[in-house]
């Protein structure tokens, strides 16, 4: 199967181009109506935080939301997070957790914020298609100081206080077109709307000059990050420790295949097989088969995924499978992280 951000095929390109000239009248016209108050971005009576991008996944969005939270959280502050909940089989305002209770079924929520959930402890979770209502929500259940909006960059009906757009350290300029012709959600003038760039992943890559080059024509701030793993987890929660050189089949359904497969080079594990899911892929009892069929079929000791996969693994029938996935880390670095937070709890946003 094809991974999220597999190129898309030279010929192929041309056949989309018309669709993707369509797609930028539709955002010309969104953003224009926007900045001209045709259309009203909602005031939250609390301080709004975005995180997104400007491209279709990959860069880490739910380990930058988790880490931004945590931070936040040490400097004493209520936080709640907002996502829409991509993929989730509800609809409507959806408490994933007040901070204290666990996910049952990741599908009521989608597979992020049910990760986001996890991973946080005391920090309220809710998804919902209308941000506004939901974030209304969170400020009546649970009066946060900051609500972190999670992927809203093109989401421009709340008011934002300060905009982070992410930017993946491995992007080429082949796939820096706009959708469906290539990958970008949005031209790149766009980020004229960012407080904040940060580049991530900078430890699988540096940035290529274009995206440097993008990124000094804008005004904001530019900070980078880097992606630390963490640990091996079995289903059940255990931790492995999986030596050096070992032979894995790494598995996952996110949007950089590719990244994740580096981190686990990088971890010093040797990659016998992969298989790439589409993000957010719903996974089925015939998916572990055939993961099960090549497992035997590799000389692999275990199959690796990532956190947000295993969230919907765990849930099936895996047979005796070796599975664990593994933990991943955003960070900065202690400077870095000093100059968001004070742009977050200082300074006053344009």
């Amino acid at each position: 199967m094809s991974g999220w951000k597999k190129p898309i095929d030279h010929n192929i390109r041309y056949v989309l181009f018309p669709l993707a000239m369509l797609y930028w009248g539709v955002l010309f016209w969104r953003n224009l109506f926007y900045n001209l108050g045709f259309f009203v971005s909602k005031k939250l009576p609390a301080k709004v935080i975005s995180v997104g991008n400007i491209t279709t996944g990959g860069t880490g969005k739910t380990p930058a939301v988790i880490y931004l939270a945590k931070a936040l959280l040490k400097k004493g502050k209520r936080v709640a997070i907002l996502s829409r909940g991509y993929g989730r089989q509800t609809a409507g305002t959806q408490l994933v957790t007040d901070g204290k209770t666990q996910v049952s079924d990741w599908r009521n929520f989608g597979d992020e914020p049910t990760l986001i959930s996890k991973a946080l402890s005391g920090v309220p979770v809710v998804v919902d298609e209308k941000r506004h209502r939901g974030g209304m929500f969170l400020v009546d259940k649970f009066n946060p100081d900051i609500i972190i909006l999670d992927d809203a960059f093109q989401h421009r009906s709340i008011e934002r206080d300060v905009d982070i757009v992410l930017i993946n350290s491995q992007d080429n300029r082949a796939d820096h077109k706009l959708l469906p012709y290539g990958f970008l959600r949005e031209p790149w003038v766009h980020l004229k709307r960012a407080h904040v760039l940060i580049f991530t992943k900078t430890n699988l890559k540096k940035p290529a000059p274009f995206l440097r080059s993008i990124a000094r024509n804008s005004k904001a701030h530019k900070l980078k990050s880097v992606f630390v793993q963490k640990h091996f987890v079995s289903p059940k929660g255990q931790k492995k420790n999986i030596l050096n050189r070992t032979k894995v089949l790494a598995v996952s359904a996110v949007g950089d295949h590719r990244g994740f497969v580096q981190t686990l080079i990088n971890s010093g594990l040797e990659i016998v097989d992969e298989i790439a899911y589409i993000d957010h892929h719903d996974y089925s009892q015939k998916d572990i088969e055939e993961i099960q069929r090549r497992f035997l079929k590799s000389d692999a000791e275990f199959v690796i995924t990532t956190e947000k996969d295993m969230i919907k693994i765990d849930q099936l029938k895996l047979s005796g499978l070796e599975i664990y996935s593994m933990g991943i880390e955003f960070k900065l670095n202690l400077k870095a992280e000093k100059q968001l937070l004070d742009i977050i709890l200082k300074e006053k946003q344009a």
